[in-house]
């Protein structure tokens, strides 16, 4: 079981719900739900804000979330389609080098990231 299953898991049994309930919540078989909840299958992107909106989660429980969804992720896919040569030539430098980054620099490139999303 992957850590965003035991998120879904323990949020679906804290809210008391079967897995019907939750799948429904989130529009998906309750096959679909299970699967996702044992690792067979990949939480869809969309979860995570439609979880968001659906349940009234704690700082806490976001912050849980947000940990699981990174925690299970094996793969990132990035959409270059529209992009321009510059940001494509970013992206594959960046996918490259990404295992070899020290903590230091990954620090810094979060930092980085979260003062562009403030402007």
């Amino acid at each position: 079981m992957t850590e965003i299953g035991k998120f879904l898991k323990k949020l679906r049994i804290d809210n008391g719900e079967i897995l019907f309930t939750m799948a429904k919540k989130l529009d998906v078989s309750s096959s679909f739900l299970s699967a996702v909840e044992l690792g067979k299958k990949k939480m869809p992107y969309e979860w995570n804000l439609k979880i968001r909106s659906v349940y009234p989660l704690t700082p806490s429980q976001e912050n849980e979330l947000d940990e699981a969804i990174a925690s299970s992720e094996k793969t990132v896919t990035l959409d270059l389609e529209n992009a321009s040569p510059a940001a494509k030539k970013l992206a594959v430098s960046f996918a490259r080098s990404f295992c070899d980054f020290t903590d230091e620099q990954m620090e810094s490139l979060k930092k980085l990231m979260l003062s562009e999303d403030d402007k």
